[in-house]
């Protein structure tokens, strides 16, 4: 027998052995497989049920927005971080970009301590408006109310205060201060002439009470505001006119009265709120996006790149935008009372509006391509009659549709500087009208005497002490200042009636310093619509041919001015004078608006004539 075929049994069962072991790895890898397949297929049938499971919980978002503080109306403020400054354009966006979020389910409104006028009530309220109409519900919450808080309140579809909170609706209450008293004790006196029966811008330095057509005028205004006050409360809380009308006269109520009376929904604190919520939404997971739509900013500037951070931040790199091609809406902001010149800020919130500024914006407006049309938004009680003109004369060299938008007041100056355009569209609440002139100086010839400061005189031709501080108009010099007003006057009526296409005799029967709220203004023709800022935006793209639902991008003008600038250029006297005032409004801060409306006053009366209305209308 060969050698080799004694070894093949142990071959044979070697081979077997190793078929057999090879068969065994092979069955336990399969089987580890086939119990890792199971347990992937487990794992992802675990994975689907918790998917299940979640999409089962329902979870609710609501933006969370805060309404504070004066909201101002401007094209926004630059600071070493770029504009992020709050104000009513931006809270506006802020709102409509919550009524089209498909993420968010309604709206969670605080209502802090806030100076809502007329026209920036109106633009909010309609805001709310727009969410509603998209299906949301708007909830308010505050913690005591003034009128002007109330009426935003009024707008939502529910409203929740603290058992401790108050409501204040007094109604309206025009107040005017007369100083001529003040001024004779003084030794000074207001030499002032005015071109309109109702024009009474002067009669706060000339009369110690109002005169009769003034009054006549300023009591159907009033009327008027009344009225809107109360149907809008009526309106929106379903309640009667007279019931209103009783509301209002008692003026003050507590939360548990208020409720009662059907003011407010809901006597809860804020977490209690937030329960009611909870449960009215069905809500397992209920989310408030605090902040919503609120612009953030990197302020993180610490490693080796928070210098270059810095820079950008500083010189405005971040400004996003500019230059953007496709259709534009030009949105030019024409804020605070009229003069020559560039527009300036105060430290005390108020601007004023230079014709150097606007007339610049508007041509920056018409000189790009991509511009289609233009809004002028205007909140201005008037000013100089030489830098309103001009403003006037460059809208009508430009060849774009204009919508003039009214604000809280286009009154005077501020009407001067719309007229021109091819529509106006007025708040309700909006001031208008005050066509008239009014023009004079202080005399302070009185003052020196008691002070015992004399003054000697050369002088060469007959009127060169026309606007003379020591002595009051002479006959002839009074005799060309009037002329020159009368002729001021002459062009205002006569372009604001080739403006509204109205018979220059019916203009004239409308203007004399009559002033009107939007909605009598509407009804007498000096105004073409009553509408809101984004319904001018809409007039706009109409008369630039565009479809209601195109797409634009707003171009905000003027463009806010660089800090750098307001740093490096800023007078030193007028800071002086800032710290000086800013600290006495600091010890009595009721003073700080009479303060801000007297310098802005002393600005406009530098001009020898001028537009300007005769009050000032603030409603609480």
């Amino acid at each position: 027998m060969p050698s080799f075929l004694r070894f093949l049994p142990v071959a044979l069962a070697i081979t077997l052995i190793g078929w057999q072991t090879l068969r065994a790895v092979a069955d336990e890898a399969t089987a580890e497989a086939s119990a890792e397949k199971q347990t992937t297929s487990d794992a992802a049938d675990s994975k689907a049920a918790e998917q299940e499971t979640k999409a089962k919980i329902n979870k609710v978002r609501l933006a969370y927005i805060k309404i504070s503080g004066e909201l101002p109306e401007s094209p926004g403020r630059m600071s070493f971080f770029g504009d992020l400054g709050i104000d009513l354009r931006k809270t506006i966006v802020r709102l409509d970009k919550a009524a089209e979020d498909k993420h968010i389910a309604g709206v969670v409104l605080e209502i802090g301590p806030t100076s809502l006028t007329r026209g920036k009530l109106n633009e909010l309220r309609a805001a709310i408006g727009r969410i509603r109409a998209a299906g949301k519900k708007v909830h308010a919450q505050m913690e005591s109310a003034m009128g002007s808080q109330y009426l935003l309140a009024a707008a939502c579809d529910e409203i929740a205060m603290p058992e401790a909170g108050i409501i204040l609706i007094p109604g309206v209450r025009a107040e005017f201060s007369y100083l001529k008293d003040m001024l004779d004790k003084l030794g000074l006196e207001a030499d002032m002439m005015h071109v309109g029966t109702y024009k009474g811008a002067a009669e706060p330095l000339t009369r110690n009470s109002m005169s009769e057509p003034v009054r006549k005028n300023q009591t159907a205004m009033v009327d008027d505001l009344f009225d809107q006050l109360v149907s809008t409360i009526a309106t929106d809380r379903q309640l009667k006119i007279d019931a209103v009308r009783g509301i209002v006269d008692r003026g003050l109520h507590t939360v548990t009265e208020a409720k009662e009376a059907g003011l407010v929904d809901h006597v809860a604190y804020p977490d209690e709120v937030r329960k009611q919520l909870a449960e009215q939404y069905e809500a397992d997971e209920l989310v408030y996006v605090v902040n919503y739509g609120k612009r953030k900013v990197d302020t993180d500037f610490s490693g080796p790149m928070g210098m270059i951070k810095l820079f950008k931040a500083v010189i405005g790199s971040g400004s996003k935008g500019r230059g953007s091609k496709g259709a534009k809406i030009a949105v030019v902001y024409a804020v605070g009372p009229i003069m020559s010149g560039k527009s300036q800020s105060s430290v005390f919130g108020g601007q004023s509006m230079g014709s150097e500024t606007i007339v610049k914006a508007l041509k920056k407006a018409a000189d790009d391509k991509d511009v289609k049309a233009i809004v002028l938004r205007i909140n201005s009680p008037g000013g100089s009659a030489l830098a309103s003109d001009l403003i006037w004369r460059a809208t009508q060299t430009i060849d774009l549709p204009i919508v003039a938008s009214m604000g809280d007041v286009a009154a005077s100056g501020g009407y001067y500087i719309a007229m021109g355009a091819d529509r106006i569209i007025a708040e309700p609440g909006t001031i208008t009208g005050s066509i008239g002139v009014v023009g004079g100086k202080i005399v302070m010839g009185g003052l020196y005497d008691k002070i015992g400061m004399s003054t000697d005189v050369i002088s060469r031709g007959k009127n060169s002490g026309l606007f003379s501080t020591t002595s009051k108009f002479s006959k002839a010099e009074r005799e060309v200042v009037g002329n020159m007003m009368q002729d001021v006057y002459r062009l205002f009526t006569t372009k604001a009636a080739e403006g509204r296409n109205m018979p220059l005799e019916k203009l004239e029967s409308l203007a004399g310093g009559q002033i009107y709220s939007g909605r009598d203004a509407k009804r007498n023709g000096l105004v073409d619509e009553l509408g809101t800022l984004k319904d001018a935006i809409q007039a706009a793209k109409q008369l630039a041919g565009l479809q209601p639902d195109d797409d634009v991008k707003l171009e905000i003008l003027p463009e806010p001015e660089n800090p750098f600038e307001s740093i490096f250029g800023a007078d030193l006297e007028s800071e002086r004078e800032a710290k000086l005032l800013g600290g006495l409004t600091h010890l009595v801060p009721e003073l700080g608006e009479p303060i801000r409306r007297a310098l802005q006053w002393r600005q406009v009366m530098q001009e020898p004539v001028t537009l300007m209305m005769p009050f000032w209308v603030e409603i609480k």
